[in-house]
């Protein structure tokens, strides 16, 4: 059997996460990109690389023109946020198990995201978009609540997410952002208030299983960064309702989906988006490991329209807390630690590099400044917090300017 897989850059998710499980399956896997060198080195050391095609993968024509030509596919699947639209509308083509794309173009566009929500009546997050070209002075002739969000509308990662306080630092963050995303449409957005958490769910377009969520820790304004995140097996019934009600009027049902909200004071659970894929820097990777359930595989088979079970078998018994360790400016990566592996009084701890000695890179303010990730398993949170913060107190990340 034979999957297509759509990628731009490589990921941790694709090399270490999706890739074994294909070949735990028995698939044969080629990947189609428009960057086919970084994904050769990244497979290299893989018991089985897959093939990898040059290919325009942003554009869907030139992805189905491409695979018509070779053997017929069994799934064609995307983990990228960029490219599930795409990916849902080839896979339709050739007759297979497919996101709704519809579905997919409202996770990605968060202006489309907030309008199809507020004409649903679910919820109205005050928003407006600023389109390509448009000067950013003319925000001034609206009633923009403040303080308020500006982010690309199409953006990923929290990336030149930043909020604003007053009417002269939105356009000028909106011309900074314009500056480093030429053509780039923003959305500005209310600011929601509340305790931020997650959603994983999986669903095989009839059954859908809430899998778990976590409790995010976003860096201090004026950034959103996900520095910290703890593993919630569940959320209160009413937030759950809420929140699957608004994924359902979205129309997400097939595939893996990570959800980002708001819980308010008065228990009002609100998105901030929707990521129709599986959640990233490392996160799947642990939680399929914490609930010792064959994640990947069961993302896979949907695709290759398997029905999922009616109990995923997680295990619910364990926490998880995450740290990630974050440059805090621009420069090179002189001095940090490799992987690690210890379990010490009851606690599994992991760290994995996310970041390469040697690399230069410039401060993003957002999770592109991850310079490694510390994951701590077991079952008493406390001594999960503990032990990942006395690992970060243990070791050493010099940024060398």
């Amino acid at each position: 059997m034979l999957l297509y897989l759509l990628a731009l850059n490589p990921t941790d998710s694709v090399t270490q996460g999706f890739l074994p499980a294909a070949a735990r399956l028995g698939l044969s896997v080629t990947v189609l990109t428009d960057s086919p060198a970084p994904h050769q080195r990244a497979y290299a050391r893989l018991p089985s690389p897959p093939d990898v095609l040059k290919c325009d993968v942003r554009e869907f024509r030139e992805v189905v023109s491409l695979i018509s030509t070779r053997r017929a596919p069994n799934a064609v699947f995307t983990n990228s946020d960029h490219l599930q639209t795409q990916a849902a509308l080839a896979a339709d083509y050739f007759g297979l198990p497919a996101k709704n794309w519809k579905a997919t173009l409202r996770a990605k566009d968060k202006g489309l995201l907030r309008r199809h929500l507020a004409r649903c009546g679910l919820d109205t997050v005050w928003s407006a978009e600023l389109a390509p070209g448009e000067a950013a002075a003319t925000l001034t002739e609206l009633d923009v609540p403040l303080p308020c969000v500006v982010k690309p509308r199409e953006g990923v990662a929290s990336e030149d997410v930043e909020l604003v306080d007053d009417m002269d630092q939105l356009v000028r963050c909106c011309e900074d952002v314009r500056r480093r995303r030429p053509g780039a449409a923003l959305v500005v957005e209310e600011f929601l208030v509340g305790e931020q958490y997650t959603l994983e769910t999986l669903g095989d377009g009839t059954r859908r299983h809430v899998v778990c969520g976590f409790r995010a820790e976003p860096s201090p304004p004026p950034y959103f960064i996900d520095a910290v995140y703890e593993f919630v097996p569940t959320h209160p019934p009413a937030v759950l309702e809420q929140v699957l009600a608004q994924l359902d009027e979205l129309g997400v049902g097939l595939g893996a989906c990570h959800t980002e909200f708001i819980v308010q004071a008065d228990a009002r659970a609100r998105i901030i988006e929707v990521n129709y894929r599986a959640v990233g820097d490392q996160t799947d990777l642990m939680m399929a490991d914490l609930l010792e359930i064959p994640y990947f595989e069961y993302v896979l088979g949907v695709h290759l329209g398997r029905p999922l079970p009616a109990d995923l078998g997680a295990r619910t018994d364990m926490r998880m807390h995450n740290l990630a360790v974050c440059a805090d400016r621009a420069g090179t990566l002189t001095e940090a630690p490799g992987p690690s592996d210890l379990v010490s009084g009851g606690v599994r701890l992991s760290y994995r590099p996310v970041r390469a000695l040697g690399e230069r890179h410039e401060h993003y303010h957002s999770n592109r400044d991850f310079l490694g990730l510390v994951w701590a398993m077991g079952q008493d949170e406390e001594a999960l917090r503990r032990a990942a913060a006395e690992f970060v107190a243990a070791n050493r990340w010099e940024i060398t300017p």
